[in-house]
This record gives C-alpha cells, sequence and structure tokens, in this order.
C-alpha cells in the first residue's frame, strides 16, 4: 500500500520562493510566472484527469492509452518539448500478474483446520511469472517483524531456517511500540509492508504473510483489499521473479488472532516480538495452496517532457507525480471506478500548472527542467524506480527532485510539513521559504507512517538525488490544526483508495495554488542557480549522494 498521502506533497530542492503577501514581494519574473498558475486551470485539470472516461488510469488499461494521449496533449499545449529525445515517452517493462487463489485459505494442526475467507480475512498473491503456483504442507512460524537491521541489533531471523516455510511477521517496525528502538515514532524503511516480502525472499522462505494493524500500517484493511483484488503489476526481471517467495499476502488482525489462537500460541508472543531478543516461534501448523496465474509482460509509459536551459541544459531538475491510480475494481456503493482524484490527480495537475509557470516566465531557466509523470507507483513505486536505474538523464547532473502526491483540496496553512526532517540540505531552504509566507516548518503531527518510503521521491532519493519532501500543513488559517487533522482522516476513511476519491465542489483550491507557487519558485530560484543541494551527516542517502 502506498501511504494514505492524502495531504502529502512533496519535492526536493532548495526552497526559495516570493512572498510575505506571494505577489507583493516576488521579483517582477516570479510574478509573470505565478500569475499563471491559476485555480481555474488547476480544477480543469482535475477534473479531466479524474473522470469516467479515463477508466481510473490504471497501466496495461486502456485508461493508460487515454491518460497518455491527454498527457502528451497537455504537455504541447503548455509548449514542452518530448523529454525522451523525440518522443515524450519512456517505456517501463512490467509484467501484468493476474493471481486466482483459493476463495478459501487454510492452516491445519492438532487442533484441525482453520478457514479464511479471500479478500474478507486474507489477501494472495505470487510475483512469480509461472502459470501456476504450488504449495503442499508448508511449516508456519512467526518471526515477529521480519526485520534484519545490524545497525540496530536486531535480527528476527537470527538461528531461523525458513527456507520452504511460510513466515507471519508484524507490520511497522520496533519503534512504533517503544520510543527507545530504531527510530522511536518515525517509522524506517524496516516496517514497509515491501521491505517484509523482500527480507523473507532473502532469507529463502516459501511464503510471507503480513499481519495488517490498521494503527501500525496506517491505513485499513478495505485498502489492503482493494490493492489486492485485481491484476497486480511489477517490473520484469532477468529471473521472471524466481526470487520472490512462492507467495505474499496479509492476514487481518482478526484472522491472525485466530490463526495464534488455533496454534495455541498466547497473545503475549506478539507482545514479545516487540522486544529486543526476540527468538521465532514455531507454530505447529502447515498451510498450502494452489494459484493458477496468466502473466502478460509488456510496457506501461512514464511520461516526460522539458524546457531546456539556456546555459546549463545538461544540468536538470525534475518535477515529478505519478499519473497513474488502481483503474476499475471491487464495487462500492455501485461505484467501481476508482477515479484517483486526490491521489494523484492532483500532482499531475500540479505539474502542468507548473510547466506554464515556467513557459510563463519572463526569464527562461538557466538549467533544463524536466516534467515526469511516474506510472507504477500505486503497485509500488514502479515507474521511478525504472526511471531511477535507467535515467534518460546523468544522475550525476541531475540536481534535484520536486515530487507532487496527493495535493490536499484544503485552505491555506500556516504550516509546512517537513517530511523527513534533517535529511538534506533542503530543509534549511525549507525554512528559510516559510518565513517569507509568515509560515512555520514541523515534523509531521505522527511520525509512524513512514511517509518518507511511501512515495516516488524515494528512488530519486536511493540514487543519491536530494529529496526534500513536504507536506501540506495541518494548521489550517483561522479553524486551526484540529480542523485540517480531522479534514485529513475523514479523507484517509472515506476516500483514499476507493471509488469516492473524486473532484467535488467542496474543494477548496487556495492552499494548493499557494503550495504550486512555492514549489515553482523553489525550482525556479535552483534553475538560476548552479549549486547543487547535499545530504546532511547522518543521512541514509548520504553515501549514494557522494557517489554521483
Amino acid at each position: 500500500m502506498k501511504r494514505t498521502l492524502y495531504y502529502l506533497l512533496s519535492f526536493a530542492l532548495p526552497v526559495f520562493f516570493a512572498c510575505s503577501s506571494e505577489q507583493q514581494n516576488t521579483a517582477a519574473t516570479d510574478s509573470l510566472a505565478l500569475q499563471s498558475i491559476t485555480e481555474a486551470g488547476f480544477e480543469k485539470y482535475v477534473r479531466e484527469l479524474s473522470h469516467d472516461s479515463l477508466e481510473g488510469r490504471k497501466p496495461f488499461t486502456q485508461g493508460e492509452e487515454k491518460t497518455l494521449r491527454y498527457l502528451q496533449r497537455a504537455f504541447t499545449e503548455v509548449g514542452l518539448s518530448p523529454g525522451n529525445g523525440d518522443s515524450f515517452f519512456q517505456e517501463v517493462p512490467m509484467v501484468e500478474i493476474t493471481s486466482a487463489p483459493p476463495s478459501v485459505f487454510s492452516f491445519t494442526g492438532p487442533k484441525g483446520t482453520l478457514d479464511f475467507k479471500l479478500l474478507d480475512e486474507v489477501v494472495l498473491g505470487s510475483r512469480r511469472v509461472q502459470p501456476s503456483i504450488d504449495v503442499k504442507a508448508s511449516e508456519v512460524v512467526f518471526a515477529g517483524f521480519g526485520i534484519v537491521a545490524p545497525e540496530f541489533n536486531w535480527n528476527d531471523y537470527e538461528g531461523l531456517d525458513v527456507k520452504g516455510k511460510t513466515v507471519v511477521v508484524m507490520v511497522n517496525d520496533p519503534g512504533y511500540y517503544d520510543e527507545n528502538l530504531f527510530k522511536g515514532k518515525n517509522m524506517t524503511y524496516y516496517g514497509r509492508w515491501t521491505y517484509k516480502f523482500e527480507e523473507a525472499a532473502r532469507q529463502g522462505a516459501t511464503g510471507a504473510l503480513i499481519i495488517h494493524d490498521t494503527g501500525a500500517a496506517s491505513y485499513g484493511w478495505h485498502v489492503v483489499r482493494s490493492g489486492w483484488s485485481g491484476p497486480q503489476l511489477n517490473l520484469q526481471t532477468e529471473d521472471n521473479g524466481a526470487s520472490r517467495a512462492a507467495f505474499e499476502g496479509w492476514l487481518s488482525a482478526d484472522a491472525a488472532k485466530q490463526l495464534f489462537a488455533f496454534a495455541g500460541i498466547a497473545d503475549q508472543a506478539l507482545e514479545q516480538a516487540k522486544k529486543p531478543g526476540f527468538k521465532a516461534v514455531d507454530l505447529g501448523v502447515k498451510t498450502g495452496l494452489s494459484i493458477k496465474q496468466e502473466t502478460k509482460k509488456s510496457v506501461s509509459n512514464n511520461v516526460v517532457a522539458k524546457i531546456e536551459g539556456t546555459e546549463r541544459p545538461d544540468e536538470y531538475i525534475i518535477y515529478s507525480a505519478h499519473w497513474d491510480h488502481l483503474g476499475i475494481g471491487e464495487a462500492i456503493a455501485g461505484d467501481s471506478i476508482y477515479n484517483g482524484a486526490v491521489d494523484n490527480a492532483t500532482g499531475v495537475a500540479g505539474l502542468l500548472e507548473i510547466a506554464k509557470g515556467f513557459k510563463a516566465a519572463s526569464a527562461a531557466p538557466e538549467r533544463s527542467i524536466l516534467f515526469i509523470a511516474l506510472t507504477g507507483e500505486e503497485e509500488g513505486l514502479l515507474g521511478s524506480e525504472y526511471y531511477a536505474t535507467h535515467p534518460i538523464y546523468p544522475l550525476a547532473k541531475t540536481v534535484a527532485n520536486i515530487n507532487m502526491d496527493a495535493m490536499a483540496p484544503m485552505a491555506k496553512t500556516n504550516d509546512i510539513t517537513i517530511v523527513g526532517q534533517g535529511q538534506s540540505e533542503m530543509d534549511d531552504y525549507a525554512e528559510r521559504a516559510a518565513k517569507k509566507q509568515d509560515r512555520i516548518t514541523a515534523p509531521p503531527a505522527d511520525l509512524t507512517n513512514g511517509w518518507f518510503y511511501r512515495s516516488d521521491h524515494f528512488n530519486f532519493a536511493k540514487v543519491g538525488v536530494p529529496a526534500l519532501y513536504p507536506a501540506t500543513g495541518d494548521d489550517v488559517i483561522g479553524q486551526g490544526a484540529d480542523f485540517g487533522q480531522t479534514q485529513k482522516a475523514e479523507y484517509n476513511k472515506s476516500r483514499y483508495h476507493q471509488p469516492g476519491d473524486e473532484y467535488d465542489d467542496t474543494w477548496k483550491l487556495d492552499g494548493i495554488i499557494a503550495d504550486l507557487h512555492l514549489l515553482f519558485d523553489v525550482g525556479y530560484t535552483l534553475s538560476m542557480e548552479s549549486t547543487f543541494p547535499k545530504w546532511k551527516e547522518g543521512s541514509e542517502f548520504k553515501a549514494a549522494g557522494d557517489k554521483r
């Protein structure tokens, strides 16, 4: 699951923007640009990108074909050039796997058989590109968080051989439960569901099941269910997924509780797993399954547009936003189109509006500006992973990334949230920029969600490109932080990854436009400089940045 990122908008650059009173203190060039970034233009793009006719914008569907045509036309109308030679597209080789697991998933043990219903209590699939998956009598082991983290002196797999076995692990990391462990409430990558499956595969497990918990995961079971109820996409690999576990999935919290009781293991095992020195527990039960699969290899596309710099055209600033969403899926209240208006028509509309700002500026940028609409974010940040490992332009010449994801349709706020605060020099620019708007910077109110690892900027950070990740603030002007947090919580509960994520007339756009003005000035200012922002000492990304 990607994040419950309703309010997160990301950007990666030293932040400069005009304005105590936004336009009065802005240089003439900036004023011309800012005036071209408007609520009317933004609304138009969001309405069109989230319209039912685009069918939820899922890769490998007609919705993708329609979205690509729309974006090529829109970038052209703004006046941008193709960003990949004479093409607007970067092909991203993917494989679509449609798994048909059994409707009932069973465990057997001394007490008999325990059954769970597919989708209601368990979700299952495989990343292996093969027509069928057959697992018989796989022993089941509870492996705590399923983490191997030497820097935190933590190894849930120590002394454990899981080859041929199925591991059951908890979501998040120990810091969620004890602030003295790991980075405390600030979740690390070890807490992400993607890591759990990766580590289980490295350990040789046949199966991997994550125990869902709404608080620790930061999203409800409905997000897991919708994300696993249709075809799954992955990047193509040379081994066709053979290095992954034979099957992966999630258990609902209630299902996990039943499993532990069935195995005769007290709930105390979950508590013990949260403490240093935990040893994995053999549940004394077995499981197996047969999955029939249909696979299709093809390509999806990142959409890349460009403004060439006038003085240093071989240095690049990247604005990005993912264009994809969940397509057509399980109906809720009679609606089966997952439109993704907030997530992430807002980010793509932001790309287009900011591009209009650059074209309207009276002085063209000295560095080149790239606008990349990325594919496959909802499937695991696939488009950004492919670009970061197959860059069109040299990473050593890539100054920074500004990533926009799920911008909140709320009124202006007094604050800007900095996710991953302390990672890079971007924080300092952000703070200075906030002061110019009479705003403050602050860490997220809730650090447990691991936001820094849950959107496309993460893949740029992994290869050393500086990535500052701000989020819409909580403190709505005149209404306070509680109001802003309530608005976000309501979206996450009622609309996030559901057909209800649609544009409607209750949206307030002045806050988003203020943020787009900020993001334009961030990129524009850096485009006129020769500096390359750096990662700070202690950042997990500094080593990659130093190698560029």
